[in-house]
């Protein structure tokens, strides 16, 4: 029965792979069209962003423990009933926080970067190889840079990271019950 469950997951955060990817490229790539540098950079800061936030959620709902969750919810605390939920499917909540969502950021404002790299050679023939370069290193540097501190922030600050995204979960649940009604 372990088996089947397996594949179902492995099927199930492949789907969801492809579509936020899709989503993500989609994104980045309406708003990048005639956009200027501006919104370009930033749609770019955006995406390494995302992929730090994420990565620290899924650090955070690893190492964190659940027992203070049960007190802030017997004192029903928002958010905590969620974060438990989040701690007793750690393994599948850091797949998709770290592998999903992260890869992607990663691969998208890659993606984005190149675009950006693009646009700079069009407007001011510069060199492509070295503004490539320059690019994907920043990028790089930025996002693994963000990504060990926020390691460490998650780890340290793990009950309030995932309370946090309790809380955020509670209200977006509290958001489709009441459309629902």
């Amino acid at each position: 029965m372990k088996n089947k469950s397996n594949i179902k997951w492995i099927l199930q955060i492949t789907v969801l792979s492809i579509v936020i990817s899709v989503v993500f490229t989609l994104v980045s790539t309406e708003a990048l069209a005639g956009a200027g540098y501006f919104l370009s950079f930033l749609l770019l800061t955006l995406f390494v962003f995302i992929g730090i936030f994420f990565d620290i959620v899924g650090v955070a709902v690893t190492s964190a423990v659940e027992a203070p969750f049960h007190s802030m919810a017997s004192h029903k605390e928002k958010g905590a009933v969620e974060a438990i939920k989040l701690i007793k499917n750690a393994e599948k909540v850091s797949s998709i926080c770290n592998d999903v969502v992260g890869d992607i950021s990663g691969i998208v404002s890659g993606t984005t970067s190149s675009i950006i790299v693009a646009m700079l050679v069009n407007d001011f023939t510069l060199n492509n190889v070295i503004l490539q370069l320059i690019m994907s290193g920043i990028v790089s540097g930025l996002t693994i840079g963000g990504k060990a501190i926020g390691k460490t922030y998650a780890m340290r600050k793990s009950t309030f990271v995932v309370l946090t995204a309790g809380k955020f979960i509670a209200f977006f649940n509290k958001i489709k019950i009441r459309k629902r009604k």
